[in-house]
């Protein structure tokens, strides 16, 4: 399945690169490689990617959110076209507004022109400085984003629907009256330098700058979407303003809206907004037709715990008229069903996938498979490439193919249960396929037939034309105690001023309102002590159930038997007492349902056939097979796995924070080695499992298209049997005491950027309303991003970081405050003094009357958002239960956002957090002393 390219924000970065650059790192460890290269603005809260796939459905049942119907659309006079979809989820709406230019498009010698441009979008406009724009962001309480392709530049805003006509003004200020000064350019090129830092300390990224160099050699898709240090040191702001008036045209953009909106009024206001913006003629756009490559190796050094074999092929674009035929050749390929993920359960690989990342006009397909650190990279590279060769000469089985069809199609379904996730998946349709709506692409789909999947493969899968890589392992040493950074700069923090917002936006967002209570949920217990919780939404002819089995490793694996639970977790997806691991996951392809079980578990299906998917949910979340064979390879793979993952830097630099905070001893610090994995038996996983998986334990959430009572009645006659056995474990974690200040550095010579964490426990418990104040402060320290005084004072006066932010964290017994930033080497100590200080006046003086208004803006306004996608609803009612918290917790903290005072914010920082007590652990390519 292709995942296609999206905004995946961060809350600690002002722009991170998303898409197959910054995500092949979690295919590489089994996670899945999203398609696309983009690099994105992201803000405040998590733009959701399109919905997880879904069952399948024939055209004419495609939802009307996904097709002409219910849509309203236009084309104004000035040639802005505009699609507005209705949803009905949330009080929520999202703009994404699409330039049809990328990086693609960029002036020779300078690849980051259009990346540069889009970090520049943010440095105001005529009628709207930056300043003003940051303190409407933050008042708007959602999230804005963008992100830089290739062939497409995105910004997105999501709100409250009642703030749309902000949004349209602000992309209209900035589509026609950027202010590109020179002044703003020389601070913002500090920041997107950093970035090229950071991504160039990823491996991933470095594999797949030199993958797409060889793929498109020639194009304008060699040269990476990112940039470089030396072509941003030539850029100037001429050459951008030069870009910008080219490219940046209402005739050369897309404008797509969703959610509950009125479309009729909402298209008035669009004509309002744009509607005066003069259309340009457009330049000719450069041409994109790759030669497919001779037989190339690429051999990289990395961090990563384990080595891969990989091997990349050119594959169609998204307008290619063989695309859906591509696409579903990359699903069967990537199948647990297919012969490729069958080298896992063999013991021949510890992960095997392939994703398809299609960019506009051509596209490439990677096959990979893990091995060992140590291992022999020959033997699975031959596994790898005499799987994919067998296809190519004997072809894939038609039932996988009819399989991945049903999926393609049914994943349309799911999109309406996100609201940003429906502009995302119509944004693609309409600026990357070049189609009319989403459910256009469902014919050519269903078009598809085994036989022109197996000619593409014949003609696609030719090691003649194979970039094959291997990516191996090595150490970068062990965390050493640090001594201090030096130097003992001063720094002067700049007084703090209230931003003058422009009339419209004062009229709209000055005004505080009382928050209003947000309905519950039904909630229910069955006999057998599930706790089920249900929250119907009839956006969508689906249903997702969410679960948890409340379950804490640390305080339940037995002494010396460490990794059982993950052995455990690992064999669910080995079948069932009843349906072998084939046969299961073909009973799933079959409804078509998403299903995943162990301690955390989920299903996602049509609603006619909730039933049928919870019957197979609950029979392999209760009845797993564990066999004996693929226990014996699951334990050898995840010992194999475990002893790379000991010596990572990632891992070791996880392993320092713990330790710099927690006791000695503490319960969270136990990890499991090779030894204790391979001294695990099938009988320890059965009764880890008898043991840990309680019914009085779970919780399940079900959301979507059902009512409460037809919920119940599937979940107790699918799940009803099931029975506690003893007594109730305690499963909460021993109290802490308050740490002490301490200093480690981690080694990593894949890395060119340092990151860095400054932490401390804290001992506040989740329950102490303090809490709230703490949260409301930390938006105005370094949750505000744009607004925050940490970004401000350490990326846009300073430029010393790319990314920095602050959070509290806890659980039901624990409470912790981390502050974390990335930099280069050399800016880690000013950076560290100059976070410190905004730190300490937190406690010293109440923020501003502008600073707390802002930040209860931004919160108050933020809740409804946090209810914007089925996904969002599950996982916070999860979060509440796993922390022994009310469902109106919420509701709650809106009530004390609303009422807080300034004194009673830096009341809350001084009593509980401890600047002279915080930890720092810097993980990085040298030692910072």
């Amino acid at each position: 399945m292709t995942v296609h390219a999206s905004s995946a924000p961060h809350q600690q970065s002002h722009s991170s690169r998303t898409g197959a650059k910054s995500r092949l790192s979690g295919l590489l460890l089994g996670a899945g490689l999203l398609a696309g290269t983009a690099l994105s603005v992201p803000v405040y809260a998590q733009q959701t990617a399109p919905q997880p796939s879904g069952p399948s459905m024939p055209s004419a049942l495609v939802p009307a959110a996904l097709s002409s119907a219910q849509v309203v659309r236009a084309t104004l006079p000035n040639g802005l076209r505009v699609v507005i979809v209705p949803n009905r989820l949330a009080p929520v709406v999202t703009t994404e507004i699409n330039y049809l230019v990328g990086s693609a498009e960029a002036p020779a010698g300078f690849p980051g022109t259009a990346h540069a441009l889009e970090h520049m979008m943010f440095r105001g406009s005529k009628g709207l400085n930056k300043d003003q724009l940051a303190a409407i962001g933050s008042r708007l309480g959602g999230s804005y984003n963008a992100d830089t392709t290739e062939d497409v530049t995105q910004y997105f805003y999501t709100a409250q629907a009642r703030d749309l006509p902000v949004l349209l003004k602000i992309e209209a200020l900035r589509m026609n009256g950027l202010t590109l000064s020179d002044a703003d350019w020389s601070k913002e090129r500090g920041a997107i330098e950093q970035e090229v830092s950071r991504d160039l300390s990823s491996p991933a990224y470095r594999y797949l700058e030199q993958l797409q160099s060889i793929l498109f050699a020639g194009t304008p898709y060699e040269k990476d979407a990112l940039g470089t240090r030396p072509s941003f040191e030539k850029t100037n702001a001429a050459l951008l303003r030069g870009f910008y008036e080219k490219w940046y045209a209402p005739n050369n953009a897309i404008l797509i809206i969703t959610g509950d909106i009125n479309p009729v009024t909402t298209l008035d206001q669009v004509k309002e907004a744009f509607g005066n913006i003069p259309r340009k003629t457009l330049p000719e756009r450069h041409k994109v037709t790759p030669v497919a490559p001779t037989a190339h190796t690429i051999t990289l050094p990395t961090d990563y715990p384990v080595g891969f074999a990989t091997l990349a092929f050119p594959m169609p674009g998204r307008t290619a008229q063989d695309f859906a035929t591509a696409d579903i050749l990359s699903d069967v390929l990537g199948s647990q069903r297919g012969a490729l993920y069958d080298l896992v359960p063999q013991g021949k690989a510890l992960f095997a996938g392939f994703e398809y990342a299609p960019k506009k006009e051509a596209g490439f397909g990677l096959a990979l498979a893990a091995f060992p650190k140590g291992a022999d990279s020959s033997k699975t590279m031959a596994d790898l490439r005499g799987v994919l060769e067998k296809i190519r000469k004997e072809g894939v089985p038609a039932d996988l193919v009819e399989a991945a069809k049903r999926r393609e199609v049914a994943q349309l379904q799911f999109s309406a249960n996100s609201v940003s996730g429906l502009a995302a998946i119509w944004s693609n349709a309409l600026a990357f396929q070049n189609l009319e709506s989403p459910g256009d692409v469902v014919a050519a789909y269903q078009a598809v037939t085994p036989e022109a999947v197996n000619k593409l493969a014949t003609s696609l899968l030719d090691p003649a034309h194979a970039v094959t890589a291997v990516l191996t392992p090595e150490s970068s040493g062990k965390p050493v105690a640090g001594k201090g950074f030096g130097g003992a700069e001063s720094f002067a923090s700049t007084p703090d001023k209230p931003v003058k917002l422009p009339d419209w936006a004062e009229k709209a967002l000055a005004q505080l309102e009382k928050p209003t209570a947000t309905p519950l949920p039904d909630v229910s217990v069955l006999p057998n002590g599930i706790k089920l919780i249900v929250w119907p939404s009839h956006v969508s002819h689906t249903v997702q159930l969410t679960g948890e089995v409340r379950q804490q490793a640390a305080l339940q694996e037995p002494a010396g038997k460490e990794g059982v639970e993950d052995i455990t977790e690992s064999l669910f997806s080995y079948g069932t007492t009843t349906h072998d691991r084939l046969a299961f996951q073909k009973a799933l392809d079959d409804i078509p349902a998403w299903e995943d079980a162990g301690g955390n578990f989920s299903l996602q299906v049509l609603t006619p056939d909730f039933e049928k998917g919870v019957a197979l949910l609950a029979e392999n979340e209760l009845h797993p097979a564990f066999p004996d064979k693929a226990f014996q390879v699951v334990r050898m793979q995840l010992a194999q796995a475990q002893a790379g993952t000991l010596m990572s830097p990632g891992h070791l630099f996880g392993k320092a924070i713990e330790t710099a905070i927690l006791p000695a001893k503490d319960p969270a610090l136990r990890e499991a080695m090779p030894v204790s994995i391979m001294s695990v038996t099938r009988d320890d996983v059965l009764h880890y499992y008898q043991t840990a998986w309680r019914p009085d334990l779970t919780t399940i959430v079900v959301t979507g298209d059902i009512t409460p009572e037809k919920a119940r009645a599937v979940v107790e006659k699918a799940f009803g049997d099931w029975k506690a056995e003893g007594p109730k474990p305690d499963l909460n974690l021993p109290k802490v005491p308050l740490s002490k200040a301490s200093r480690a550095n981690v080694p990593d010579k894949s890395s060119v950027q340092d990151e860095v964490v400054l932490t401390e426990t804290i001992g506040l418990q989740v329950s102490d309303p303090d809490r709230y104040m703490l949260r409301l402060g930390n938006e105005v320290l370094g949750g505000g991003l744009f607004s925050s005084r940490l970004y401000r004072d350490l990326r846009v006066k300073t430029g010393y970081v790319y990314t920095v932010g602050s959070s509290f964290n806890w659980s039901r017994t624990r409470g912790s405050y981390a502050l974390d930033y990335g930099a280069d080497p050399d800016k880690v100590g000013k950076a560290r003094l100059a976070a410190v200080q905004d730190l300490r006046t937190m406690q010293s003086a109440p923020p501003t009357e502008d600073e707390l208004s802002l930040a209860k803006a931004s919160l108050l306004r933020s809740l409804p958002l946090r209810r914007a996608s089925l996904r969002a609803i599950a996982g916070e009612y999860l979060s509440l239960i796993n922390l022994d918290l009310p469902l109106d917790d919420t509701d709650k903290s809106a009530e004390a956002y609303y009422k807080a005072s300034g004194a009673d914010v830096q009341a809350a920082f001084k009593k509980w957090v401890r600047p002279d007590d915080l930890a720092q652990i810097v993980k990085g390519p040298t030692p910072n002393w």
